[in-house]
């Protein structure tokens, strides 16, 4: 994008500084041309001023004469009748010359060589053409920093829309100062809303429905139970029957469940915590700065994770903006591994979770202040994705712990990718 918007203006630069300049150019060649003519002719006409009549030649002053020719120049006096009497130096071969009459049929003429004039129209032509080649230097700045100015929304946006699409949910309050990305980042944010209510919901109704139909399922093998134990042989047939396809139906529901917590996990792969934390940490620490905080970053290395990049960096972003707005003091993001697992912890010095509230912090809807009480829900949605849990592990002061599974040795190859890398 950046590549085609500097070619096309730089094309249009060019095509100006030659439709300009070069009749530019031979415009100014001429100008010297004419204006060096004008040069003589004025001399002459001061020449003349003197040299009015043929008896005022003989005694005219030589050297007042001489003190009008110009320097390297040559003046020819013709007076009818008498030979041509010549002042200043020899011009050449190749002069510009001009003449001009006086008297009674005499003429006045004066000569300048040709290369002095030459020499004029080549340094001006090459200040013009220098003054255009300086006119395509700014253009190709301008068109630089134009270029970039519009490519580097248009991709910040396009990473944005590829975020999106990968479950980073979370808005992008930057703006450009371009209308029309603006405008783009602006639907890119509320469909990020509108997409995070709408993957809440799913999820807490598959939550739903699963446990109603658990309980449903339960209720009615208990009562299949019962009559398999009916002493009339077929109605005891007919209950075992019926009990073994509740049975199937149970696996059938147990196997829907996992294929669809396999397909949400499906983008999981090996990621080196430390970079990804520190991605996490970079984003948010010039926001915390403004409001006068901090964000402790304690990340060993060697802590590979199987998790959606994606994920794990809306979850985290999602725990860190939660500390920032309810919390006080810094903010520390850590991790660490215990047995077969990876532990990552978020905390700050804030007054913590109200007591009564501390049952239902995951669930919609509920918030300390004015928020739209999403955040948490959603991170701990998106952390089950991927197979692990998001826990609040202390109310006062918050300690949130998100547990991830470690990666397989078989799932690393190559180097790994930090959180949030795009494919």
């Amino acid at each position: 994008m950046r590549r085609r918007i500097l070619q096309s203006t730089l094309l249009v630069v060019m095509i100006t500084a030659l439709v300009l300049g070069g009749p530019l150019a031979f415009t100014t060649w001429k100008l010297v041309e004419d204006i060096t003519r004008a040069e003589l002719t004025s001399a002459l006409e001061r020449i003349v001023a003197r040299v009015d009549d043929d008896q005022i030649v003989d005694q005219a002053d030589r050297a007042a004469i001489s003190l009008a020719v110009p320097v390297g120049g040559r003046l020819t006096i013709q007076v009818p009748g008498r030979p041509s009497e010549m002042l200043g130096a020899d011009v050449g071969a190749e002069a510009v010359t001009e003449t001009l009459p006086f008297g009674s049929g005499g003429s006045l003429t004066l000569a300048e060589p040709l290369s002095t004039m030459r020499a004029q129209q080549i340094q001006v032509t090459v200040i013009v053409l220098l003054l255009v080649l300086l006119s395509v230097g700014v253009g190709a700045f301008v068109a630089t920093v134009t270029a970039r100015r519009l490519a580097h929304p248009l991709s910040d946006v396009a990473d944005r829309a590829a975020r999106l699409g990968a479950g980073d949910f979370r808005p992008a309050p930057h703006r450009y100062g371009v209308p029309e990305v603006d405008r783009v980042s602006d639907v890119l944010d509320a469909s990020a809303s509108a997409l995070a209510e709408l993957v809440q919901r799913e999820r807490a109704l598959v939550g739903d429905v699963s446990h109603q139909l658990r309980s449903r399922l339960t209720a009615l093998q208990l009562r299949l139970d019962e009559l398999s134990t009916h002493p009339d042989p077929s109605a005891r047939r007919e209950a075992l029957a019926a009990l073994e396809q509740t049975e199937r139906l149970t696996q059938v529901l147990d196997d829907l469940l996992e294929a669809a917590r396999l397909a949400r996990a499906a983008g999981a792969e090996p990621v080196d915590l430390r970079a990804g934390l520190r991605s996490v940490a970079d984003e948010w620490r010039p926001t915390l700065r403004s409001a006068g905080r901090q964000l402790k970053l304690r990340v060993p290395d060697g802590l590979m994770a199987r998790v959606t990049p994606a994920r794990l960096r809306e979850a985290v972003g999602a725990l860190v903006e939660n500390a920032m707005r309810h919390g006080a003091g810094p903010v520390t993001l850590s991790a660490r591994a215990r047995d077969d697992l990876l532990i990552i912890e978020v905390t700050d010095s804030g007054q913590g979770i109200p007591e009564e509230l501390v049952p239902h912090v995951f669930d919609r809807g509920v918030s300390v202040n004015s928020s739209t009480g999403l955040g948490l829900a959603l991170a701990r949605a998106l952390v089950e994705a991927d197979g692990g849990r998001l826990e609040l592990s202390r109310a006062r002061p918050p300690l949130f712990t998100i547990f991830l599974p470690v990666a397989r040795a078989e799932d690393v190859v190559g180097p790994p990718r930090p959180a949030g890398t795009p494919r």
